[in-house]
């Protein structure tokens, strides 16, 4: 019975969100508590809420103060150079902005941190996908599918839990992968080109005034590229006059750097947030911090903690404009760590009434004895519908010990069960228990429904690539 209700709730949740009618914060919380109620253990969902919450409160205190700090680096303009060289390669061709946003996310996936991928990928590509009426999803389902393949990375969480759970190196599981993820990564570039293609195609062919190379002041300035479907629709690029520009945008996210009056005020020379003298100082300190991350000398939350401290108190020294700066990210920090205590709930009464447990145990003993050798794609397969079902720890602490069991048995390495374990990864950063992706959504001012109707399907293809790149290399 608890399998059951365990699959009919995850199918409730999913299908109330892409149809809109609950929002995520809502149905992460009422859902999961009235099927703790139908199974008859309520009198207990307060303690699998404050379970689950316990186990994301550190999560939800490392996106408190990462936001604030990469905030921060927004403002006084330590990406300015990186949206300037994305102009520069992007143009105005669709095509290119979402082959940019793919090489964006995977190259700034290497700290091994989603929520920093996807604030500093927003924050760059958003004016842009603004200004050409591009579609925002392309840009969410994009940077989440990049980012979930970099996510494999050693310092990025799920190899490592893998390791641990199985007692393996984190090195023989990662390297040989290698191959198999690098054809998944130029997999997500190749379905960037497609559907940049689309974009372009959508939108029409549009034009391009020259622009003055190396010029910092190179802002987009006209309206846009026009409705929908429209043919040799205009957008120029020329240096700010000084005032507001041209056209008219969807209010950007907080933070971020296009304002209220479609500017791209990331590179805005003359906001009064910029601090070009202490440039160098806010890339060190980024540099230090990321560096941290990696060798995992702190917890990540300190790390952020004291980060955001340090970025506030040097570049605004005056209490009046720190205050100013916080709330300036509120909105972001509000929405982001709201959703993570929401998801608390689900994990909390998923993990908690044993519905998890339950349903791994139905799925490992429904595999037939003769496929027993073949459990390292089996477990290839499982880990695509169960690290978007579960968080990370749920899956490689709880399942893959499971599963390299069952594999053992038919003398199929842990070793493989892990590599195999890596596959679903492109999936799950677009899960609705991953806190990150909330980041990517709020900042993005996309519905989580939609962005999770576009995505899965793609994602899904990308974890399937990847596991047939691995069996084709003999890694699984």
């Amino acid at each position: 019975m608890l399998t059951i209700l365990g699959f009919v709730m995850i199918a409730t949740f999913l299908v109330l969100i892409m149809m809109k009618k609950m929002s995520p914060m809502g149905a992460l919380v009422l859902i999961p508590a009235l099927f703790c109620v139908l199974v008859g253990k309520g009198a207990h969902l307060g303690d699998y809420v404050i379970d689950g919450i316990g186990e994301l409160a550190p999560t939800a205190a490392m996106l408190f103060f990462a936001i604030i700090y990469f905030g921060v680096m927004i403002d006084v303009g330590l990406f300015d150079p990186i949206v300037r060289v994305i102009l520069r390669f992007c143009k105005a061709d669709p095509m290119r902005v979402v082959v940019g946003t793919a090489v964006l996310a995977a190259i700034v996936s290497l700290d091994g941190d989603g929520s920093t991928t996807f604030m500093i990928t927003v924050s760059a590509m958003v004016p842009l996908y603004r200004k050409l009426k591009m579609s925002l999803v392309v840009m969410t389902g994009v940077a989440a599918m990049a980012n979930g393949v970099m996510n494999t990375l050693p310092w990025g969480g799920p190899t490592a839990r893998a390791a641990a759970a199985l007692k393996v190196d984190a090195s023989d599981i990662f390297v040989p992968m290698i191959p198999a993820l690098a054809v998944g990564l130029l997999f997500v570039f190749a379905l960037s080109y497609g559907l940049g293609l689309r974009e372009r195609k959508r939108l029409g062919v549009l034009t391009l005034d020259e622009v003055t190379e190396g010029d910092p002041e190179t802002v987009l300035v006209g309206a846009g590229a026009g409705a929908e479907g429209g043919k040799g629709q205009g957008i120029s690029l020329g240096k700010r006059t000084g005032g507001a520009g041209g056209g008219t945008d969807a209010e950007a996210p907080a933070g971020g750097p296009a304002g209220d009056d479609g500017e791209f005020k990331g590179l805005d020379p003359n906001r009064a947030t910029l601090r070009p003298k202490l440039y160098w100082f806010n890339a060190a300190l980024t540099v230090a911090l990321l560096a941290l991350m990696i060798t995992e000398t702190l917890d990540i939350p300190v790390l952020f903690l004291l980060a955001a401290a340090i970025a506030l108190t040097v570049n605004f020294p005056r209490m009046a404009d720190q205050k100013e700066r916080v709330a300036a990210h509120a909105e972001n920090v509000v929405n982001v760590s709201g959703m993570v205590f929401a998801a608390a709930v689900f994990t909390g009464v998923l993990t908690g009434t044993g519905m998890v447990e339950n349903m791994a145990r139905w799925v490992v003993d429904g595999v037939p004895d003769a496929m027993g050798p073949q459990m390292g794609l089996i477990t290839g397969l499982l880990s695509i519908p169960f690290t978007y079902f579960m968080s990370n720890d749920g899956f490689y602490f709880g399942i893959v010990p499971i599963l390299a069991e069952a594999g053992h048995t038919h003398g199929v390495s842990a070793l493989e069960i892990a590599r195999a374990s890596l596959v679903g990864q492109a999936l799950h950063m677009s899960s609705p228990l991953v806190p990150a992706v909330y980041v990517l959504v709020g900042m993005a001012k996309v519905e989580f429904g939609d962005h999770t109707r576009f995505t899965v399907k793609w994602a899904v293809l990308t974890s399937l690539v990847v596991l047939a790149a691995g069996i084709a290399f003999g890694i699984i």
